[in-house]
């Protein structure tokens, strides 16, 4: 029988395969009664802290052991985990405090090389160290606790507590009642992707176990399957295919962040047989490291890419022995809508990702009349099913432009299928250029630009012009020791691309801005248009 709720998942998980390593760190290892047990303490801490059924509670720290002890631990309680971008500022945290109306916030304890979590809490909520007992925050009225895991000095304030402290007081507890229903919310998670201001996607326990069991029926996820994944935790390119690894007894492995000589020590001691880079960013620190040279392509069963088709054709040739698949989704539509096939030959995996699952319904319409594209033609990608979630948390806007007539998920994608229902992805609506009268995909120079070897990644925008409405800017992220500088970069383009589709302006970065794992471009767009204006 297969679970219908999360923490029935990991339950049952732990009743079958026991001793069994579930979720490896470095240095760190769980079994998958040992993850179980840990989530059955945090539930009764929970409980102990006064946290209601339906009540949410903030896990806002990087990826580590203790953030999916405390998200299981909420599933099993019946509370909702609010996974919070471990990246945030103040502003963005300050709104999710205040949006998602959290009563407790789990954090860590300790500055972990990338954020100081009490720091930047008391720079977000100033009234922290001088707040009285059982009284309320003016930014975060319901926040009524803050635990901190780890070590780590303990900052004034009421509100904080530590993990271990809690946790002793709850060892004795009764196990609590747990969620009432299949239905019952399990997890939001706030995603801003090509907007400003984050909206939180609420997700319920069966929309999480279903799509880990279509994923598991896909991609024949098995239990001696060891699957390296270094996407953040508050995302679902992470947590599905955990919960699909969890549901069929694997391993998992993962570290707070991504590294490339700490993931080849990893992918190579635990000789992994999926490797889930996802992004081409973080393939193209994999496959340049010296310790790839070390890999028995072999091992390698499985490896997920989202990546034009020259470079997913590279990524084969590379590790020739794997299966390469790419994935389709976004958060509401619980994480991933669509798989590639194991079946599917070479040249289908690199222009088209495959079917839906089995968990979600989809078609390709024209975007402004809502009429049906037939097979080849490109249109909004919308969905429908039971992976679809019912809206954002507190923004009924947004829920009003979010779904059709006829209650389809907009996703704002392109994307055709093809006479076998195939999805290939062609890029964003609002991502379509309008240069001179032509449309102009973003996606197309992107997958053509970034051939280049000295290219490591590339973002397309457009940004207006007086006389075409629209001109082309390329933003360029060289390899380590390349050397190509904007006018080679220009020449390189117009040797490829019709003249209209020419980059205008070209600018060479270092650092994008991110949201948990897609490139704001609006950000870039905004950033050229205001130095544009200081020129005059």
């Amino acid at each position: 029988m297969r679970a219908s709720l999360l923490g029935e998942l990991l339950e049952s998980s732990a009743c079958r395969w026991p001793d069994q390593p579930a979720l490896v760190f470095p240095g760190q290892r769980l079994s998958y009664s040992e993850l179980y047990r840990g989530a059955q303490l945090r539930a009764r801490a929970l409980e102990q802290c006064g946290v209601g059924s339906r009540e949410h509670v903030g896990i806002f720290m990087p990826n580590s052991t203790d953030f999916l002890l405390w998200m299981f631990g909420c599933a099993l309680h019946g509370s909702v985990a609010v996974l919070v971008n471990a990246r945030y500022k103040s502003s963005e945290l300050a709104y999710v405090l205040r949006n998602a109306e959290l009563v407790c916030l789990v954090t860590r304890g300790e500055t972990d090389g990338h954020q100081n979590y009490p720091a930047l809490l008391s720079d977000t909520l100033p009234e922290l160290s001088i707040l009285a007992p059982n009284t309320a925050l003016e930014e975060a009225p319901l926040l009524r606790q803050i635990i901190l895991c780890g070590v780590g000095k303990v900052p004034e304030g009421s509100l904080f507590v530590t993990e271990s402290i809690v946790l002793e007081k709850a060892a004795e507890n009764a196990a609590p009642v747990g969620p009432a229903s299949p239905e019952s919310p399990c997890l939001i998670l706030y995603t801003s992707g090509t907007t400003s201001r984050p909206k939180g996607c609420v997700l319920d326990h069966q929309m999480l176990t279903n799509k880990a069991a279509a994923i598991v029926e896909r991609l024949a996820f098995r239990a001696d399957d060891r699957q390296w994944n270094p996407l953040p935790f508050y995302h679902l390119a992470s947590l599905m295919p955990m919960l699909a690894c969890f549901a069929s007894g694997g391993r998992y492995i993962s570290d707070s962040h991504f590294d490339s000589e700490r993931a080849w020590e990893q992918i190579l001691n635990e000789q992994a047989t999926i490797l889930y880079p996802a992004f081409p960013t973080i393939m193209s620190e994999l496959v340049t490291h010296p310790r790839f040279a070390e890999l028995d392509t072999r091992q390698v069963r499985l490896i997920n890419n989202v990546a034009p088709p020259d470079r997913l054709r590279e990524n084969m040739r590379l590790l020739p022995h794997s299966i390469h698949i790419s994935a389709y989704g976004l958060t509401e539509g619980t994480g991933i809508s669509c798989f590639s096939h194991l079946g599917d030959d070479d040249q289908t995996r690199t222009i088209c990702i495959g079917k839906p699952l089995s968990d979600t319904q989809l078609r390709i319409v024209d975007s402004q009349s809502g009429a049906l594209r037939a097979a080849g033609e490109q249109g909004e990608i919308q969905l429908a099913g039971p992976s679809v979630f019912a809206g954002y948390y507190q923004a009924p806007e947004a829920n009003t432009e979010a779904f059709s007539a006829d209650g389809w998920l907009r996703t704002g994608d392109i994307g055709s299928l093809d006479s076998n229902g195939r999805l290939a992805y062609h890029g964003r609506l609002k991502e379509m250029l309008k240069v001179g009268g032509e449309n102009v995909s973003a996606l197309e120079i992107e997958s053509i630009l970034s051939t280049h070897p000295a290219v490591k990644m590339v973002q397309v925008v457009g940004v207006p012009d007086p006389r075409l409405d629209e001109v082309v800017a390329a933003f360029v992220e060289l390899n380590p020791g390349a050397n190509f500088d904007a006018e080679s970069f220009i020449a390189y383009c117009r040797e490829r691309l019709a003249s209209f589709k020419v980059p205008r302006y070209v600018r060479f970065v270092s650092e994008w801005p991110m949201s948990s794992t897609k490139v704001q471009k609006f950000r870039l767009r905004d950033e050229l248009i205001a130095e544009l204006d200081c020129k005059g």
